[in-house]
Order: C-alpha cells, then structure tokens, then sequence
C-alpha cells in the first residue's frame, strides 16, 4: 500500500492507529512457539526409549525474556473507548483478551495443569466430532510405502530445495538451522524466516509438503499482512491458528503433496491431544497411539511431545477441524483471498468486510500458487474429505 494512502488512513483513524502501533510494539515479544519447543528433546527421547517407554520425559524450556505481568498491563491500558467504530473496538477488544490469555501460556510453560488450562483457554480442546473424524481415518488400510517417503535428504539439501521453490513467489526467503524445534520445519513469522531443523532428514514428499505448507501459506499470509494497513494482520486475530494450518494442510491437498499417511498424522494428533483432557501422562498417550495404533516409535515421541510439550498444548487439535472448514469452503467455491491476507481467522470474516469497505484491509499481493490447479491424484483422500463430519 502506498504512503500517501496510509497517511490518509492515519489522518481519518488516528486512534485507531496509534492502538495498533502500540500493541504492535507489544505483540512482537511474544511469539509462543519460541518458548514452548524443549531444549532437550534428544536427551529426554533417548531417556525415554531407554525406559521402555515408562520413564515420562523432564523437558526444559527457554526462559522467558519479558515480565509477563508488565506487558500483560499495558495490554489492559490501552483505550480502546477511542475506537469509534464499534465492529473495530471489539477486534481489538478480542485481540487483547486473545494475547493475555498466550501471555498466561507463556508464563506457565512446563508447569503442568496450569499450561494446559491456559493453553485450554486459546487452543480450545477437540470435540466428539474432531476425535470421530480422526478415528475415521485411521480405519483406512496404509498405502504401500513409496521412494518418495524415504528421508533421504539432509537439511542443506533441503534447504536448497525450498530456496528453489520459493523463487515462484515474489518476497524472499531467509532460511535458519535450529536443533530446538519440535517440527522438522517452521516458519517464524516474527523474523520471517524458515528454520529447518538441523538435526532431520527429509523425504521428498516431505520437501514437497513442507514447501507448499511453510512457503505456500505461512510465508505468503507473513508477506501479505506487511501490505496491509493495520499490524494486526501481522500479529494475528484471535483463533487464527485454525485458518492457518487448514489453509496449509490444503495447500498440500492441492499441491499433490497429501498423502494418507500425512492425513493420519494429523489425526493421531487429534487423539494426542484428546488424551490430554483425560489426564494421560507423556508415557500413556505414547502407548495409545505406539500400540492399538501401531504407529512407529519415532513418530509416536514427535506426535507426543507436540500435545505434552509445556505440559499440555491443545494447538494440534487444529490442523484436521481447519482442513475440514478449507475443504467446505473450496467445494463453495468461495474465495480463499481474505483468509491469505494476513494471520487472519474464519470467525472474523464479517468484520474483516467491514474494515474493507473503509479502505482498512487491501487486496492481496501474493497468491498461493496451489490453489490455482488441483493436483491431487489419491480419490482415497478424496472419498475422505468429502465424508468428515
């Protein structure tokens, strides 16, 4: 968006902006997967495999580089009665409560009960329906393995691959090795970078769906906020976190990355997290997915340590509910391009309409190449799609 524009936003919104620029200032400090990834998570793994899968892993955190209860009161300063436009004054209203609620996550990170009811609070827990859907897809038989799942590839081999397939989109990509995050790949979208964990290998089809989930959505929704007028595109809007890993899971539908394997990760997590509420430890949710599950040792720890990391993170619940509500809204053929503008939410679609006909939300600059052409060939993925509740 051009300067004169945004100047004559600020001259009609000036409250409205001067607020955005303040919590902007505040969001920044507090990006929660910095925080609740372990430090010691090959340590505690080897621990654990070593127990037979009976010795609950002790995880360590980063320490937290802000006084929660400080920024927590400057949220709560903020004079939102200056917002005139009441539609606006209750974003920011949601905005605020939403960030308190992650700052009490933050500030309880590995302290148990406390970190899971907090991570309750802004994650939400599974419903029946969520626990149905994933168990629905774990009833289907494996595909055959194929070369393309074999984790052949080093991480400077991946990141040489997504150097390459970010060169379709126009904004650039700054790529980071890290050995304490729980993913094999992230996007920071603080920093706006890719870290790739350094201690991975990667398949191919992995390359190719990371590359559609990080690069095609995190990255393109990261890029798209900066061309809007307002930072809470960037920041995000409460409960954005469905939009986003749906958007991303769906990327990789349309992309021909999906596989049914992948699909069953994301319902293994489902079950990982519903465990949580009835008060499994690390080693009982493990063993339920490890065992009537069959699913092997290596990938039940990761699916674990997501849902039990900090003490219990509700986060991985998300990603099949929100592939669900992507896939409806593609089969509406309804426009994708508001919810690519920005870490922006399914629940504030009408808000978000709002703010356009103000002039407060812009077009998108960058576009997810996936959603053009469909390239999922697997009528398996299809059939179940199409028959989740």
């Amino acid at each position: 968006m051009r300067a004169k524009e945004i100047d004559k936003l600020k001259e009609e919104y000036g409250s409205l902006f001067e607020i955005d620029a303040n919590l902007d200032r505040l969001l920044k400090r507090i990006e929660l997967l910095n925080y609740v990834n372990p430090l010691n998570i090959e340590k505690e793994k080897h621990r654990f495999f070593t127990s037979k899968y009976t010795a609950n892993p002790n995880f360590k955190y980063p320490k937290i580089k802000f006084n929660p209860f400080k920024l927590q009161r400057l949220f709560f300063t903020q004079r939102l009665e200056r917002i005139e436009d009441e539609t606006i004054r209750k974003i920011y209203k949601d905005v605020i409560n939403y960030y308190s609620n992650m700052i009490q996550c933050i500030e309880t990170i590995g302290k148990g009960e406390r970190f899971y009811y907090n991570s309750l609070s802004v994650y939400g827990t599974p419903t029946e329906k969520d626990v149905q859907n994933a168990k629905f897809i774990l009833h289907f038989e494996d595909e055959p393995a194929s070369m393309d799942m074999e984790k052949v590839f080093s991480p400077l081999e991946a990141k040489a691959y997504f150097e390459d397939f970010a060169k379709q989109y126009d904004f650039p990509l700054e790529v980071r090795f890290s050995t304490h995050i729980a993913a094999d790949a992230m996007v920071s979208n603080s920093t706006r970078t890719l870290i790739i964990k350094k201690n991975a290998k990667f398949s191919k089809n992995q390359l190719l769906t990371l590359a559609h989930h990080e690069i095609g959505i995190h990255l393109v929704t990261t890029f798209n906020a900066l061309g809007q007028p307002l930072k809470i595109f960037s920041n995000g809007l409460p409960n954005n976190v469905e939009a986003q890993e749906g958007l991303a899971v769906f990327a990789e539908y349309m992309g021909g990355a999906l596989t049914l394997k992948r699909l069953k990760e994301l319902a293994y997590r489902v079950l990982a997290v519903d465990s949580l509420i009835k008060g499994y430890s690390f080693a009982d949710t493990f063993n339920l997915i490890h065992g009537p599950y069959k699913l092997n040792k290596k990938e039940a720890f990761s699916i674990t340590l997501r849902a039990h990391r900090g003490g219990g993170f509700t986060k991985d619940r998300l990603y099949l509910s929100g592939l669900k509500k992507i896939y409806k809204r593609y089969q509406r053929e309804e426009s994708m391009d508001m919810l690519l503008s920005g870490k922006v939410s399914l629940d504030y679609e009408e808000e978000l309409k709002k703010l356009r006909t103000k002039g407060l939300w812009q077009p998108i600059t960058h576009k997810t190449h996936s959603f053009a052409q469909k390239l999922n060939t697997n009528t398996t993925l299809d059939f179940i799609l199409n028959n989740l509740k």
